[in-house]
């Protein structure tokens, strides 16, 4: 089965409980079968939300974070340089947000859906074929 990557969004709202149940059940069937991936730009990405004051914790960001991505069947997506350097010559249509160009290369490095509410990756995945997203 395909690997599914959590977008910043998809993560802290499921973290929270926040998603429909049948987004939540294929959430839960990945860890369960240890295709469940997030990335580091998703730990930078939180901290920078509670920064600018657009997310709030009810703990200190690093500990949101440390139990996050040990939560039971998440598997760290490394981000390794070929990732990165996929990122930065991702064609266009792809949108600037780094944070976003990140997981778009890494859904396609690890053959991921990726699982995200945000439109321009939608439209992206659509328009290139490169990796496929789910709504959440």
């Amino acid at each position: 089965m395909t690997p599914i990557l959590l977008d910043t969004n998809a993560a802290v709202w499921a973290t929270a409980g926040m998603l429909r149940p049948a987004v939540q059940q294929r959430i839960d069937a990945a860890a369960r079968d240890g295709r469940l991936l997030l990335s580091p730009i998703s730990a930078w990405e939180i901290g920078m939300l509670v920064g600018k004051g657009r997310l709030r914790l009810a703990v200190a960001t690093d500990a949101y974070v440390r139990e996050m991505f040990a939560l039971p069947g998440v598997v760290t997506a490394a981000i390794s340089p070929a990732i990165a350097a996929e990122a930065a010559m991702l064609p266009h249509p792809m949108h600037a947000d780094p944070a976003d160009r990140i997981l778009a290369a890494t859904a396609i490095a690890y053959g991921a859906s990726l699982l995200t509410r945000d439109r321009r990756l939608h439209r992206y995945a659509r328009a290139t074929k490169a990796f496929r997203c789910i709504v959440c």
